[in-house]
């Protein structure tokens, strides 16, 4: 299973992700993900979730990319590329709370999920965020063009995706990108602390306040989210990024090694 949920108590939940050996969003992460999202969805005494990573190396490292051409092909990919932003928007919505403990890197898709989420916190010394798909000749496509900018800011939001760096913790933390850093030996005391204080509140406030600030902010629409994924996977399909892909492929994208730990430099 990719997904295992740790009861804390009736009201806190943990969800390990655990995708050897890099936590990649492929179609059967894609599948599970929203077997999961449903099972959280229809338990009615859930007020926290706590999504973390069983891989301090990589929290999740970006969509799977599979074909020479820079697009994935075969049953999953309809199913991955139409149920995420459906997903994140449940996030978003879920009458319960949802927080990251982030360690390692969180790129990509990985980074547009926790963008998703309600809350952040990352590891000091372990965390990494990047939005490095200029790099494969196309733009984040499952939300980080409608989400980040409302951490980060216009400018910052456009410094990330223009420039496909890597970005340390707490220089995401600076920029709204995360709550709040940790030394990497206090960041499961404070993020279990948070979520063991939220869920002894009372649901029905915890879900109202929820739906309140998201009424009062500009959450992106599904019909936007849905725009930009199917612009995102029609770039994929374009020669500038098929070379790009079969090269990153051909050095080593997708397994354990330098081109994935310091996927950056190698754009």
């Amino acid at each position: 299973m990719i997904f295992t949920k740790r009861k804390i108590s009736e009201s806190y939940w943990k969800v390990i992700i655990n995708n050897p050996p890099l936590n990649i969003f492929d179609p059967e992460f894609s599948i599970q993900l929203r077997e999961t999202m449903d099972e959280l969805e229809a338990n009615e005494e859930l007020k926290v979730v706590v999504f973390e990573s069983a891989n301090p190396e990589f929290f999740i490292a970006h969509v799977e990319l599979i074909d020479v051409n820079g697009f994935p092909k075969g049953p999953g990919v309809t199913g991955l590329s139409k149920s995420w932003p459906d997903i994140a928007k449940r996030l978003e919505q879920a009458s319960f709370v949802s927080i990251a403990s982030i360690r390692g890197r969180a790129r990509g898709l990985g980074s547009e999920f926790i963008q998703a989420l309600d809350m952040r916190f990352a590891s000091k010394e372990k965390a990494i965020f990047g939005q490095p798909e200029i790099g494969i000749g196309a733009f984040p496509g499952g939300g980080g063009m409608e989400r980040l900018h409302l951490l980060t800011g216009k400018a910052r939001a456009l410094e990330i995706i223009l420039s496909g760096e890597d970005y340390d913790a707490e220089t995401a933390a600076a920029y709204g990108w995360v709550n709040r850093t940790f030394p990497d030996s206090e960041l499961d005391a404070f993020v279990d602390h948070l979520a063991t204080r939220i869920a002894s509140f009372d649901k029905n406030v915890i879900a109202i306040i929820k739906a309140i600030i998201n009424e009062r902010v500009v959450n992106p629409t599904n019909e936007h989210l849905m725009e930009t994924q199917t612009r995102f996977y029609e770039m994929l399909a374009q020669p500038e990024a098929g070379k790009r892909v079969k090269a990153l492929l051909e050095k080593g994208l997708h397994t354990y090694g330098d081109v994935e730990l310091n996927l950056a430099k190698h754009l």
